[in-house]
């Protein structure tokens, strides 16, 4: 028994802020609800304030990202246990969807404004477009869990991006096919950031396509019809646009469509960086399984804070079943030299970025 109670420490101590009470991993994730408060401040207050949720989506969190070490310690087995039963983290996640639809009405009312200037408008529809790319986060991770509810949840934050085929596309292929060459949202060697936006968008969306019409066709049901989910999608962000376009006109359905554009691009950008020059072994006509050195990882706090842990993406390859507040970090997956928004930064700069990662995919095996 006392062998036992000894081992049972040991774990516990496993996570370097051991003492902390678990209402301190709640409080930490609520970080998440910066960026949409920050949205909503720049709207609100308008003028060059309009630009406050970029500059500190890529201004401020990466500068604070250059001079915070690394954190790369995981829960112990007994706080892994908890944290898996605990549900204020999915209540944590849940209370971020509401936030989404708010910036969206608040956003639409408050460009429709007769009196903005053009520097307003391009602001508020920049914060939009923050509040879009880290909604599809959210949506991401909703779209990985097995009930209903959150599964409907995730598409709705998808809607309010026009991106609900990233449901079935990420899902059904990237976790599939990631960095191999079937998968368009994995980026090659030596392929920039403004190439792959176009080869991952338009890739992702055929790709979405094939697989649902693939498994309606194995399942003896009609492609043309709305047993296709695709047709679904489209039919609900046809309406969206619809209805913005009726009440407040088409000069803000262009900014909206605008908005949720960028936060399109900010979740491309995302899967830029996390797989660039990576590739899976393929042995005859199949390929190894995705391994925690598939994915590019990043410990940096600040990050995966607000990102609820999307930059422990190795683990999240590795177990896509994994909530969040349980990813893990592996010695042996490719680590970025900062956070996410500071890599994707760098990535806008193409001969920086080569530089800076052909470096580090040297000592990777690819």
């Amino acid at each position: 028994m006392q062998e036992q109670i000894v081992r049972l420490i040991a774990d516990y101590r496993d996570e370097p802020n051991e003492n902390a009470p678990m209402k301190w991993r709640h409080i930490k994730y609520l970080s998440a609800y910066l960026v949409p408060l920050v949205v909503i401040f720049s709207i609100f207050k308008g003028g060059y304030f309009s630009f406050t949720a970029v500059i500190f989506l890529f201004g401020f969190i990466p500068l604070i990202e250059l001079f915070t070490s690394v954190n790369d310690k995981n829960l112990g087995s007994i706080e892994d246990e908890m944290a898996k039963e605990d549900k204020w983290f999915d209540y944590l996640l849940y209370g971020l969807a509401p936030f989404q639809f708010l910036v969206l009405i608040y956003f639409l009312f408050r460009i429709s404004g007769s009196s903005l200037a053009l520097h307003e408008t391009i602001g508020m529809i920049s914060a939009y477009g923050m509040a879009c790319g880290l909604s599809i986060n959210n949506a991401h991770e909703l779209g990985h869990r097995n009930s209903k509810f959150e599964k409907i949840l995730s598409k709705s934050l998808l809607m309010t991006s026009l991106y609900m085929h990233f449901f079935i596309e990420h899902n059904r292929g990237h976790h599939l096919h990631v960095a191999t060459e079937e998968d368009p949202a994995s980026s090659r060697l030596g392929e920039n950031i403004y190439a792959f936006f176009i080869r991952s968008i338009t890739g992702s969306y055929l790709s979405a396509w094939s697989i649902e019409n693939k498994q309606l066709r194995r399942e003896g049901k009609k492609v043309w019809s709305l047993q296709n989910e695709m047709m679904v999608y489209h039919i609900i962000q046809c309406a969206l646009l619809l209805t913005i376009a009726f009440y407040f006109g088409y000069q803000v359905l262009f900014c909206f469509i605008t908005g949720a554009f960028i936060g399109i691009l900010m979740l491309e950008a995302v899967n830029y960086i996390e797989h660039y020059g990576l590739s899976r072994k393929k042995t005859g006509k199949r390929y190894e399984r995705a391994l925690p050195i598939h994915s590019w990882n990043s410990n940096h706090p600040v990050g995966r804070m607000i990102l609820l842990e999307l930059s422990r993406h190795s683990d999240h390859h590795f177990m896509a079943n994994r909530k969040y507040q349980l990813l893990r970090h592996f010695e042996e997956s490719p680590q970025m030299p900062t956070g996410y928004p500071g890599m994707m930064l760098l990535a806008l700069f193409p001969p920086l970025w080569f530089r800076v990662m052909h470096r580090r995919i040297a000592h990777y095996p690819r």
